[in-house]
């Protein structure tokens, strides 16, 4: 019985791991996406709101776009669901665009603000 809920405990904390490393691969593949009109990526600008993986590992991803008038906003969340869908273990993607809240330059990391020499 003790080697039952062995199995079973490591079971669930190897889903845990594997679900922990798939999302860093997911922010890691966002980390390699800019929007063209600004040198710093759409993860550190604060455009993903949420990354969500279910069981299945379907990924959906909540975003938006520095404005509704955005140049890219055809093919970014395109390019976005690409980079999502080639890393091995998801199995779907989905980008979902959103406008609330709406983005504003507080919601970049400390990171991307350095970036642009805004500290």
């Amino acid at each position: 019985m003790a080697d039952t809920i062995d199995t079973k405990t490591s079971e669930v904390t190897s889903a845990k791991t594997d679900k922990a490393d798939l999302n860093n691969n997911i922010v890691e593949a966002l980390k390699s996406v800019y929007d063209p009109e600004i040198p710093v990526n759409i993860y550190e600008l604060g455009l993903i709101y949420s990354v969500s993986i279910d069981e299945d590992a379907k990924v959906t991803i909540e975003m938006t776009l520095t404005s509704p008038a955005c140049p890219v906003a055809g093919s970014l969340p395109p390019e976005v669901e690409g980079k999502i869908r080639s890393i091995p273990g998801v199995k779907e993607c989905v980008v979902k665009v959103v406008w609330d809240p709406p983005w504003g330059m507080h919601m970049m990391s400390e990171e991307a603000k350095l970036q642009l020499n805004l500290l």
